[in-house]
């Protein structure tokens, strides 16, 4: 069985990720078969509380290509699956003006399940994404120095 592990690569370039943590996510049948083909999409993707339930907006997972009429759409709102106390911790959490909670990675466990791995993020200003290109081509350089590339 091959390993499903679908990353946000954006949400690390706009946002200063500070705490995370891993939930459960509501799926129907076909959309669990999507994601195992590896069918599936975090970047345009963030989290809203709707009614003190934590909903994945924007995910997309394309409808499975063996599905009949009964077939998933792409971009429907999902809840998340977290325990009251994780929900109003967060909640508080994100009232706090700039704070913000994006899916970081969705995987599937060992036993099959689908989790998603959230963060509460601070959206970063222009200079702070500036930075973080410089760090990743210093590394990037390092790297190629070492590997004798250059």
């Amino acid at each position: 069985m091959k390993s499903i592990n679908i990353r946000n690569k954006k949400a690390s370039f706009n946002y200063e990720l500070i705490e995370k943590l891993v939930a459960g996510i509501v799926l129907k049948g076909t959309e669990i078969k999507s994601i195992r083909n590896g069918k599936a999409n975090l970047n345009e993707s963030f989290c809203a509380f709707e009614n003190e339930e934590l909903i994945i907006k924007g995910m997309n997972i394309s409808p499975y290509e063996f599905g009949t009429h009964v077939n998933h759409e792409a971009k429907a709102d999902r809840k998340l699956l977290l325990n009251k106390k994780e929900l109003k911790k967060w909640l508080a959490k994100t009232m706090i003006k700039g704070y913000t909670v994006v899916p970081v990675r969705l995987f599937i466990t060992e036993t099959g399940f689908a989790k998603v791995e959230i963060a509460l993020a601070k959206g970063k200003n222009t200079h702070d994404k500036r930075e973080t290109i410089k760090a990743k081509d210093a590394t990037r350089d390092l790297q190629r120095i070492k590997a004798g590339k250059y």
